[in-house]
């Protein structure tokens, strides 16, 4: 594997599932795989689980971490080709790409999608132009379109509290008080769709996800009927695909409580709005995993970087 940038770079998810549960039994079994190696974590865009989980897992490896907030403290970038360069950006990603390679041995970013443009934001053109001109390996932090790290540590928390061979999971869309990515719903059908589950996704009219991602999954508009028998229930806002990036609908009935849940798991990627998208009810409650959901992120992301490490 040479970068992690999609669920797609999983060539066998079960298998990644059991080496992540044996990285969690021993974290720093292998923490001199990273010595004298530094990874490099840019952020053009806010993060709390990924930032400080993705560093944990780098020193858990031995690595030196370096974290820098591209918006604030970088010159502007510019990603287009052939651009007279005599605006707000003064430096090209051919040039940063490559010296930030020369400094770090892995580079993971993270940059959210502009929501207005469909086309530049399905093109990736942040993440597409490191792999492009880095000459290390890329780690996907989060994209306009994916968050593999998430969907990683997704599929691994089911595997944890699965009780049955093969368990109904959901993805429910919820309101939100302004419009959100797709990136995770994106990431978290992809890899449900590699593991032995029942998986269905349930969203109002207009907030159906890109074809592309759902392909075959069952999708009901009907949040009660995609419920019934449901194991886990992983909660997720998202704007419109359609009618991209807007929100068509904040029907506050399809927040998530206590009594819709029923018997199943309460699963949230976090930060979650409270009485907004789940009830406190749900969050306060033996049913939701949602925390030991966000301490697998850092054996998530372990995992990828050792993979990285050992390729070398």
């Amino acid at each position: 594997m040479k970068h992690y940038t999609s669920i797609k770079d999983i060539d066998n998810i079960n298998t990644w599932i059991e080496e992540a549960k044996a990285l969690k039994t021993n974290p720093l079994k292998h923490i001199t795989l990273g010595k004298d190696k530094t990874l490099g974590l840019l952020f053009f865009n806010s993060s709390l689980r990924t930032r400080l989980s993705t560093q944990k897992a780098a020193l858990n490896l031995g690595m030196n971490p370096i974290v820098m907030n591209v918006s604030g403290d970088a010159w502007g970038l510019e990603f287009e080709d052939g651009t007279i360069m005599n605006g707000n950006t003064a430096e090209h990603i051919k040039e940063a790409a490559a010296v930030v390679s020369q400094y770090c041995d892995i580079i993971a970013v993270r940059a959210f999608p502009t929501l207005t443009d469909k086309v530049k934001d399905e093109s990736e053109q942040v993440m597409n132009a490191f792999m492009e001109h880095a000459s290390v390996p890329i780690v996907n932090m989060e994209s306009a379109t994916g968050h593999p790290l998430q969907g990683l540590t997704d599929a691994l928390t089911i595997s944890e509290h699965a009780t049955k061979a093969k368990p109904k999971v959901v993805l429910s869309w919820a309101p939100h008080i302004k419009p959100l990515p797709h990136a995770v719903a994106n990431s978290f059908t992809q890899a449900m769709q590699k593991m032995d589950v029942e998986f269905v996704i349930t969203n109002p009219e207009g907030y159906d996800l890109s074809p592309e991602i759902t392909r075959d999954t069952p999708i009901y508009h009907n949040q009660e009927e995609a419920f019934k028998d449901a194991d886990f229930v992983y909660t997720k806002n998202w704007s419109s695909y359609e009618d991209y990036g807007k929100v068509v609908d904040t029907d506050p009935n399809w927040m998530i409580t206590k009594e819709k849940l029923g018997n199943a798991k309460f699963m949230h990627c976090l930060p979650v709005r409270r009485n907004v998208v789940v009830e406190d009810t749900v969050l306060d409650s033996d049913s939701s995993i949602v925390i030991e959901q966000a301490n697998n992120r850092t054996y998530a992301a372990q995992l990828v970087l050792k993979k990285l490490l050992e390729n070398i």
